[in-house]
């Protein structure tokens, strides 16, 4: 599905609808805007096209490694006078890495927002990325794989990226690895920086009791020699050629009192527009207290706390996955009630009353998520960011409605029936798992 282009005209403002306003300013920087009178705070986000996807080989944990380090200053502010700034007004400051792009926020009160709009922006557009910062950081990095090894149920989620894509970009961990975290050197984090952090790769986004026109302006102010020429944004990267798979079945030998289990495999582009009614396909089969996954494994048998189906979803391709968490003793059963219940789901074995409990629970997740500013600047960062087109809440939430049993069928036997990837984690030795 091709998604229309908007004007991108360097110096222009459009209004999207009434509440949201959007300008791209010279150098092809834009700034978005959710007004939302009726609250107190503000969150302010900038998000730069690039995540672990974009990185070639050497580059491998190069995105989230920067993420760390444009914390750690700017001719301005040292690392300390960043977190100060924020913490001495009660609000929130982070970042996070994901596969298609990196993101810097700060929560506020609304008459705090010129700060953080000044000290995020300072940390993004003006990092020293200096040896010594690379190096610290490097260390804490290194931790951070080390936690994330130690934690099965997060590591599971790696393994089986692994197991989906292999090593394409898809299936490589965001963190990287020890060996090329330890490879990255200062000069080549500084060109990673230098390479895509630029104007025409970011988005601003804005959301809570703020003024379009006047967030243009402290943006402005702040990006003040980095905003010249007629560059346009960098378009989103959509209609792609599909990120190849080769599943395969991938087992972690750990001694671990729980065994953690996915199986699953390729879903569906965040553009497709069968991705309404994977949500609804998910929700009703793994999404939540009443699924069927949910029903079977732990309110029937009681084998597993933690069961669930997920999907996720990029440019050119996406994930359909059922984790569970269970006793090493119970995988095998565990295992073969899920097949089951995919295979059912493919079969057409969802009910009318499934189908419509699923959307009931997409449709109030989604309008419950955004009630506050975080989660709008969020919807229209991304929107901008990887989209180039925000979707009214109320037309997403028509295009839920109107997913009928056909559509859950026919995506289930698209997507499920499909091939498959299983990764499993516990004490099973040199033991073989089957598909």
């Amino acid at each position: 599905m091709t998604l229309p282009a908007r004007a991108q005209e360097p110096g222009t403002t459009e209004t999207i609808n009434p509440a949201v306003r959007r300008t791209v300013l010279p150098g092809g920087l834009r700034v978005i805007t959710e007004t939302m009178p009726t609250v107190r705070s503000a969150a302010f986000g900038i998000w730069a096209g690039v995540g672990s996807r974009d990185e070639a080989p050497d580059d491998a944990g190069a995105s989230h490694y920067l993420e760390h380090v444009l914390f750690k200053g700017t001719d301005r502010r040292s690392a300390l006078e960043i977190s100060a700034a924020v913490d001495a007004v009660g609000g929130d400051l982070n970042a996070f890495t994901a596969k298609e792009y990196t993101c810097y926020y700060a929560r506020v009160l609304d008459a705090d927002l010129p700060l953080a709009v000044d000290v995020v922006s300072d940390m993004v557009a003006a990092s020293l990325n200096r040896p010594e910062d690379v190096e610290a950081e490097r260390g804490v990095i290194l931790e951070e794989i080390h936690m994330r090894d130690d934690d099965p149920g997060d590591l599971i989620h790696d393994e089986f990226s692994q197991a989906l894509y292999g090593d394409e970009p898809l299936g490589r961990p965001i963190l990287g690895t020890v060996e090329s975290i330890n490879a990255l050197s200062r000069d080549r984090i500084h060109g990673y920086y230098r390479e895509h952090y630029v104007p025409q790769n970011l988005v601003v986004s804005v959301a809570g009791n703020i003024d379009h026109d006047e967030v243009v302006r402290l943006v402005t102010e702040a990006f003040s020699g980095h905003l010249s020429g007629d560059a346009r944004p960098r378009a989103p990267r959509l209609n792609g050629t599909p990120a190849p798979v080769s599943p395969e079945i991938r087992v972690l030998d750990k001694d671990t009192e729980q065994a953690h289990i996915i199986l699953g495999g390729p879903g569906v582009s965040r553009t497709d527009d069968r991705r309404f009614a994977l949500g609804v396909l998910n929700a009703a089969l793994g999404g939540g207290m009443s699924s069927r996954l949910f029903q079977e494994i732990r309110e029937k048998r009681g084998l597993a706390y933690s069961v669930y189906s997920y999907t996720s979803q990029y440019a050119d391709a996406g994930v359909f996955g059922v984790y569970a968490g269970c006793q090493p003793a119970k995988v095998d059963e565990v295992l073969s009630i899920c097949r089951d219940e995919v295979a059912s789901a493919v079969d057409g074995g969802l009910t009318a009353e499934e189908v419509e409990r699923g959307k009931g629970q997409l449709r109030g997740a989604m309008v419950l998520g955004l009630e506050d500013t975080g989660s709008r600047m969020s919807r229209i960062g991304k929107s901008e960011l990887v989209y180039e087109s925000l979707l009214p809440v109320d037309e997403v939430l028509a295009r839920i409605d109107a997913v009928t049993l056909d559509d859950i069928r026919a995506v289930a036997r698209d997507v499920l029936a499909g091939p498959q990837a299983l990764t499993v984690i516990g004490p099973f030795g040199d033991r073989d798992f089957t598909l």
